[in-house]
């Protein structure tokens, strides 16, 4: 029974890979996809953990992904936050949102900060140049990010429609990649005194909770928000997200299911008189449905391993030659197995009791 599947399969060697490599297309599509989603908001999420402080507070409505809200809270809270039992420092931060013209991606989140301060709570430390110069245009990046775009110190970069200069590099990466000084981004957003919000970072001695549950009573008019619990955040921010990749899994398990009963229905009409062959030797109905059913998940099969191994490798080249991150979790793999196998089924079903019910005698006399 399976050599006759496999005949079968090489029987039409051209079409058998064009079904493979549609339904892989189709698997690439939703394992990439949700991958490039999570991996996104993964990595911005470690990255904005990774700045050394427990928590952040913002104001009320204004925590989002593209942080391109105005400065709304003023820069003197600092001295007040640092008085809260267990508060170590606070360090004022600006973000916004600027359009990216280099062709990766569409907008960027940029920092604006008082690099010694940030530095000190985030631990940073500059690998190459020096720090920026209060109120100048200019700016420092991590390594990775630099090195990505083929920058170096001394280039100039386009942020606010005018031409920054990079003037150093700093290691780890933590929150947004680009930072500039506060003050400029204060006047270019015509916000002095103002911020984004604080990073606060806790004393030695007293708890997360404890600190967080100061603030929360002292300020309630503000976001407090847990650095360690980002990603989830991140995750929920987006209710749409989950809506569209849930439609990409819906589309791209339809397309598997149209390729496979196609595939399947030309095969069943080809085959008509080797069919009625089999069923005049004495083989079930059941059994030659099941054929037809056993070569779609073949097909299935291949495509499935030809879509996740597709993912993989646009994966490692985005790596390469690209910032963006793909997350490729066993999980959503697993996921993608069960729609591939259960639209090959699907999409196998008519062509299969087509090819069971076919008369033996008139399948023999098929022209």
């Amino acid at each position: 029974m399976n050599s006759l599947v496999l005949t079968n399969m090489m029987h039409r060697p051209a079409r058998t890979t064009v079904s493979v490599i549609g339904i892989g297309i189709g698997i690439l599509l939703i394992v990439f996809t949700i991958g490039l989603a999570n991996g996104s908001l993964r990595e911005r999420a470690q990255r904005d953990g990774n700045v050394g402080a427990e928590i952040m507070i913002r104001p009320l409505g204004s925590f989002s992904l593209s942080s391109a809200d105005a400065l709304r809270m003023p820069i003197s809270l600092e001295s007040e936050f640092e008085k809260v039992p267990g508060v170590a420092a606070a360090v004022p931060q600006a973000q916004n949102t600027v359009p990216a013209k280099d062709g990766i991606t569409g907008s960027r989140l940029v920092d604006g900060v008082d690099y010694d301060k940030y530095a000190a709570v985030a631990g940073l430390t500059i690998v190459k140049g020096r720090k920026f110069v209060d109120g100048k245009d200019e700016m420092m990046a991590d390594e990775g990010w630099l090195e990505g775009r083929k920058l170096k110190i001394g280039d100039k970069f386009e942020l606010y429609d005018r031409q920054f200069e990079i003037v150093g590099t700093y290691e780890p990466a933590a929150g947004p990649r680009i930072k500039i000084p506060l003050s400029t981004m204060q006047t270019q957003l015509g916000a002095e005194g103002h911020v984004s919000g604080f990073l606060i970072k806790v004393k030695e001695g007293y708890t997360v909770q404890q600190v967080g549950d100061e603030l929360i009573k002292r300020y309630p008019d503000n976001q407090i928000i847990r650095t360690s619990e980002l990603e989830e955040l991140y995750m929920q921010g987006i209710p749409a997200l989950n809506v569209f990749l849930n439609v990409v899994i819906g589309v791209a398990g339809f397309i598997s299911a149209l390729i496979i009963l196609l595939t399947m229905y030309t095969t069943v009409t080809e085959r008509t008189r080797q069919i009625g062959v089999l069923k005049s030797l004495g083989m079930s109905n059941v059994n030659i449905g099941w054929t037809i059913v056993k070569e779609a998940l073949l097909i299935s099969i291949g495509g499935i391993i030809f879509g996740v191994l597709g993912t993989y490798l646009l994966k490692l080249a985005l790596g390469k030659w690209t910032s963006l991150t793909v997350a490729v979790d066993p999980g959503v793999v697993a996921m993608i197995v069960g729609v591939g196998l259960v639209s090959g089924i699907i999409g196998a079903l008519y062509p299969g009791i087509r090819a069971a019910r076919l008369d033996a005698v008139e399948a023999l006399n098929y022209d």
